[in-house]
C-alpha cells in the first residue's frame, strides 16, 4: 500500500483528527490519531495490517503480541495475515503483564505490534514482558507512528504512516495560551 492510500483510510474513517488534544504523556497537540476508528471497519482494518504482515514476512515471527487495548486487534490480524497465534498484554496492578494462561517459551520469535506510538512507553513494556519470558523480539509493527522518528524501540520497526506532529509541555502550549480547551480523546489516563 501507498503512503496516499493509508492516509485516504485514515482521513475517511476519521481516524486523524485535529484541535486541542492532552495526550497520555500529559503533552499537548493539535492532531490526534483515534485509531480505533479506523480499526471499527474491518476491511481497512485487514488491509492495514496485512500491509504490516508482508513487512515481517520471512522473519520468522512466531507470535505477535500487543498491548491492551489498541494492540490487541492489530496483533489479532497481522497475526492471521503472518498465519501464527496472537496474544495480547495488559495491565496489571500497573504494570504490563501476560494473563489469561498466555505463555512465551524462551527463544520465542514474536512480533510486538501496536496502533499508534507517540512516546513508545506501552509497546516498551511489551517488549520487556517479552523478554522477560525468554521470548526474542523480531520487530515492532505500529499503524501509526507519531513520534516524529523519536521512539527508538532498539528492534527494527516498521510504521504503516509516520507523521510529524507538533507536541507542547502543557505550560508552554500555544493552544492553551489561545484559550482553547484540551480534549482527552483516548482510553488512558495522562
Amino acid at each position: 500500500m501507498t503512503r496516499e492510500e493509508i492516509t485516504d483510510i485514515f482521513t475517511k474513517t476519521g481516524a486523524m483528527l485535529t484541535g486541542h488534544f492532552r495526550l497520555t504523556s500529559g503533552k499537548h497537540s493539535n492532531r490526534y490519531f483515534q485509531c480505533a476508528q479506523v480499526l471499527q471497519h474491518p476491511h481497512y482494518t485487514g488491509m492495514l495490517c496485512a500491509e504490516l504482515a508482508r513487512r515481517f514476512a520471512g522473519k520468522g515471527v512466531e507470535t505477535v503480541i500487543g498491548p491492551a487495548m489498541g494492540g490487541i486487534l492489530v496483533s489479532y490480524e497481522v497475526a492471521r495475515s503472518l498465519g501464527v497465534r496472537s496474544l495480547f498484554a495488559e495491565r496489571e496492578q500497573g504494570k504490563m503483564a501476560l494473563r489469561r494462561n498466555f505463555s512465551i517459551t524462551p527463544g520465542e520469535k514474536v512480533l510486538v505490534v501496536e496502533d499508534v506510538i507517540t512516546t513508545g512507553g506501552s509497546v516498551a513494556e511489551v517488549i520487556e514482558v517479552v523478554r522477560s519470558l525468554g521470548g526474542e523480539v523480531v520487530g515492532v509493527g505500529v499503524l501509526v507512528d507519531r513520534s516524529n522518528g523519536q521512539a527508538d524501540l532498539g528492534v527494527p520497526a516498521e510504521a504503516l504512516l509516520t507523521v510529524t506532529v507538533e507536541t507542547f509541555e502543557a505550560e508552554n502550549c500555544p493552544l492553551c495560551a489561545a484559550g482553547t480547551p484540551a480534549v482527552k480523546p483516548g482510553s488512558r489516563q495522562a
